[in-house]
């Protein structure tokens, strides 16, 4: 069972209920929500917000394969997994990504869970920009997408 679904911040934002209740089931013994947010201190800058961009085809396609592959290499076949990136501009504290799983054991909750953020991070194409308090910004550099 998979959700995936960018979030356009001018129209809506990321609830952590929405993802509760999609993960919610008594087949399942265990249930991970891993949430991101904005820090206010990243390589000794003092940030004030991010924006978000990305290509939303290919994310949404990404996470996918990601799920996939999860089930694939980590041999976890019953799962719910849910899963929303912001795409604009977020100030400090707020949520940029969401991840919930729920399987059946806690160790297949916390290794899926790990598991899909380190795979985003590593395939989607998506692109952070940082603002800081001294009103100046930058694009992060991100990892290449992987070919595989």
């Amino acid at each position: 069972m998979l959700h995936i679904e960018i979030i356009d911040i001018k129209k809506s934002k990321i609830v952590t209920s929405k993802a509760e209740e999609f993960i919610k089931s008594s087949s399942y013994g265990a249930s991970v929500i891993f949430s991101g947010t904005v820090r206010s201190v990243n390589q000794n800058k003092d940030v004030i917000g991010i924006t978000y961009d990305s290509h939303d085809e290919l994310v949404l396609k990404s996470f996918k394969e990601i799920y996939k592959e999860a089930g694939d290499k980590l041999e976890i076949k019953d799962k719910a997994v849910f899963i929303e990136h912001i795409k604009g501009y977020i100030g400090l504290g707020e949520t940029s990504i969401i991840i919930a799983v729920a399987c059946k054991h806690r160790d297949q909750a916390y290794i899926l869970s790990r598991y899909i953020i380190e795979e985003i991070k590593k395939k989607s194409p998506i692109w952070k920009k940082e603002h800081y308090k001294n009103k100046e910004s930058e694009w992060l550099k991100g990892n290449p997408i992987n070919a595989n």
